[in-house]
């Protein structure tokens, strides 16, 4: 399901306006998972209050841990108990629990009766529709929900994705932007929702090749990971897929490159591979034989030394300045 945003009509809700010069004061995370405690960190580290709110019977236990590991102070962060009790007087509410559409819907009817009338309703969700999740709010409290989604880690990856539903008011939108420009990310605005929106899309077409050539025998998953890290990884995190084209077409740009490459791009033969539990039992074997189960920490801290360093050089070149 694709839908187009309305332009702004008198009939549209108005949301009150604000000029955000600062990160809120005061903000909410719902969900201590991977995504959740990692805007806490974000968050308290840019001199926010946070509250969190999650079920978990260890939540103190690991948001201690991140408050430490953020070197901020313990009084930054509080536990709720509930998700209405950690909105209660937030300016941003960031929800980021389990993949369920009709759980998130339920969940923003009860955070957006506990919220501020103006405070921004928004969900970390990596594939559902923004008017899925409003579908059963008020136009006002719809108005200011939208999708505020990162990548992992969002404390060090820039992108937010800001996606809007039907029902978005033009002004959250522009909200959003500047409320995470604030907390130093790169947030992108989609002019429309699309499932999976922009980054899950193209990595789900990655991740559907990536597959195919593995269970076709075309190479192991240790070797399609090298090959991505010494040259599309690379190349992207310098300049992205259609700009890296543009550059390689010459004078001609993206239009030289198409005549250049094109035809033989035309002839690459695209599959549908087999994403089943059993279709993807040898990959999964290789994957974990790579990499451990459950993967082995010192890549992920490897990972995100690798990330922060290059995020550092970006910033020297200028572009993030």
């Amino acid at each position: 399901m694709e839908t187009s945003v309305p332009n702004p009509a008198s009939s549209q809700p108005r949301v009150p306006s604000r000029v955000v010069s600062r990160v809120p004061s005061r903000v909410a995370v719902i969900g201590a998972g991977t995504i959740g405690l990692s805007w806490v960190r974000l968050f308290a580290s840019h001199g926010s209050h946070v509250t969190v709110f999650d079920p978990r019977p260890d939540l103190a236990e690991v948001v201690n841990a991140t408050v430490a590991s953020a070197g901020v102070s313990p009084d930054a962060v509080d536990l709720a108990a509930s998700a209405a009790e950690a909105a209660d007087g937030s300016e941003l509410v960031q929800e980021s629990g389990p993949e369920r559409p009709d759980a998130k819907a339920a969940l923003f009817v009860e955070l957006a009766e506990a919220a501020a009338s103006d405070a921004l309703l928004v969900s970390s969700s990596s594939a559902i529709l923004p008017t899925r999740i409003a579908a059963d709010l008020s136009d006002d409290a719809a108005a200011r929900m939208l999708i505020g989604h990162p990548f992992n880690p969002p404390h060090i990856m820039p992108l937010v994705e800001i996606v809007p539903g039907e029902r978005t008011a033009q002004g959250s939108v522009a909200r959003a932007l500047e409320i995470y420009r604030a907390y130093g990310r790169e947030p992108v605005a989609l002019a429309r929702e699309a499932r999976g929106f922009v980054g899950n899309r193209l990595q789900n077409a990655i991740l559907r090749e990536a597959v195919h050539l593995v269970q076709t025998g075309v190479v192991d998953a240790e070797g399609l990971d090298a090959v991505v890290k010494g040259s599309l990884g690379l190349r992207w995190a310098a300049v992205g897929p259609l700009e890296g084209m543009h550059l390689g077409g010459g004078e001609h740009g993206l239009r030289g490159f198409m005549e250049h490459i094109g035809p033989s791009f035309a002839a690459i033969d695209l599959h549908e591979p087999d994403l089943a539990d059993d279709g993807m039992a040898e990959v999964f074997e290789q994957a974990e034989d790579a990499y451990g189960l459950p993967p082995r920490p010192e890549i992920a801290r490897e990972r995100d030394r690798i990330q922060e360093e290059i995020l550092q050089l970006r910033k020297r070149a200028g572009e993030f300045e």
